[in-house]
């Protein structure tokens, strides 16, 4: 006969988790999420119960839900089995094995309740106070780059991708509203440009490998210092990358004025089964470098290589010391899509702002986290 687990078997497993290092409890310890109570009350704006009912879950403990949500790539269903699963989910939303745990439609209206609300600005700009009042200034500059965030594809036709491209409902969507429930109009297709690997020869191909990509992109400025994400933007998969620096991706906040970014990243204008590339989605444009001059920034943006000619030796070595410095906001992308892995599953982009905003403000607590734990080691 299976022995019943008591109160203390499982504050025993607890421990072991804690010994084998539970990220959610290095999170409870180092994060304040009580911080993000008063945006979240204002968000939500729930009643005082004085109409009765079934009072809701605590805002905190459902953000922290989202927050495990993100952290592990789940969905609304999977989270409510793993919460009633997992101790280490437990302990970290303060839940004990007798307690009440939200189940998937509720996790997902609070979500759809702060997305309608337009509350994750605000809930990012809480923890970069926090970050702030903790010593984490933004400072050395700030690095800006965008990368693609996948979502699902849509099987539309030409005529219904032309319509969407110029802003109009598809007039066999329009008294179908189940359909259109469940088609993005707002994420578009693009060409993803990757190196290709080295042929039997030992020789590089002439060109790169051009990819169709479908979704959003995610625009950031971190800081050079402590590689936080101090600005962010949420487009369309199709966007350009430079005009987004005139469009408040630039932080004026930080102590230095340099800004590093990649002129470019396409080549010249294409088309590959409809999907036009622009050649130049450049940060490195005559409007962007005079932006900059008269905010008061100074350009680092990589120069670009003469067309038909060679690249002078002097500029070419002074885009190589700019790429190390530029490349550390790859590893911002590279842990959100490796670690947390970042994919848009809603409709629309209200909601993927969500999740991408979501998926920032978790980046900079484990980013938090690290740096910590770095300075308690020294």
């Amino acid at each position: 006969m299976m022995k019943r687990a008591g109160f203390f078997d499982v504050e025993e497993r607890l421990a072991r988790l804690s010994g084998l290092g539970d990220q959610l409890e290095a999170f409870s310890r180092t994060v304040d999420f009580e911080v993000f109570r008063p945006d979240l009350g204002h968000a939500l704006a729930y009643s005082d119960g004085s109409k009765g009912g079934r009072p809701p879950f605590d805002p905190v403990l459902m953000f922290k839900i989202l927050v495990i949500q993100t952290l592990n790539n789940l969905s609304d269903e999977r989270t409510e089995y793993l919460i009633n699963d997992r101790l280490s989910f437990m302990r970290f939303l303060g839940l004990g094995l007798s307690d009440r745990v939200p189940d998937a439609k509720t996790v997902w209206l609070f979500r759809e309740r702060l997305t309608q609300s337009g509350a994750i600005e605000g809930l990012f700009n809480r923890f970069d106070a926090t970050l702030r009042n903790a010593g984490y200034l933004p400072i050395s500059g700030q690095i800006l780059d965008a990368t693609l965030v996948a979502a699902p594809k849509q099987r539309n036709t030409n005529a219904e991708k032309a319509d969407l491209r110029a802003g109009r409902i598809p007039e066999d969507w329009q008294d179908k509203p189940a359909k259109l429930s469940h088609k993005d109009r707002h994420a578009r297709w693009t060409l993803k440009f990757t190196k290709v690997k080295r042929q039997d020869d030992e020789t590089m191909p002439s060109s790169d490998l051009a990819i169709p990509f479908f979704g959003y992109k995610l625009h950031v400025s971190i800081d050079r210092k402590y590689r936080f994400i101090r600005k962010w933007k949420t487009t369309d998969a199709a966007a350009s990358d430079g005009a987004r620096l005139r469009e408040g991706l630039l932080d004026k906040t930080n102590t230095a004025s340099s800004v590093w970014a990649k002129p470019f990243r396409l080549p010249s204008m294409l088309s590959i089964d409809g999907i036009m590339a622009e050649g130049d989605t450049a940060y490195r444009s005559k409007a962007n470098e005079d932006f900059m001059e008269k905010q008061g920034f100074v350009s680092k943006v990589h120069r670009k290589k003469p067309q038909l000619k060679p690249m002078p030796r002097h500029i070419q070595k002074s885009n190589a010391g700019k790429s190390v410095i530029r490349s550390r906001v790859e590893h911002v992308f590279a842990d959100q899509k490796s670690q947390m892995g970042l994919f848009i599953r809603t409709v629309g982009i209200t909601r993927a702002t969500m999740r991408i905003g979501l998926a920032n403000i978790v980046y900079n607590m484990r980013r938090f986290l690290f740096l910590e734990r770095i300075n308690a080691a020294a």
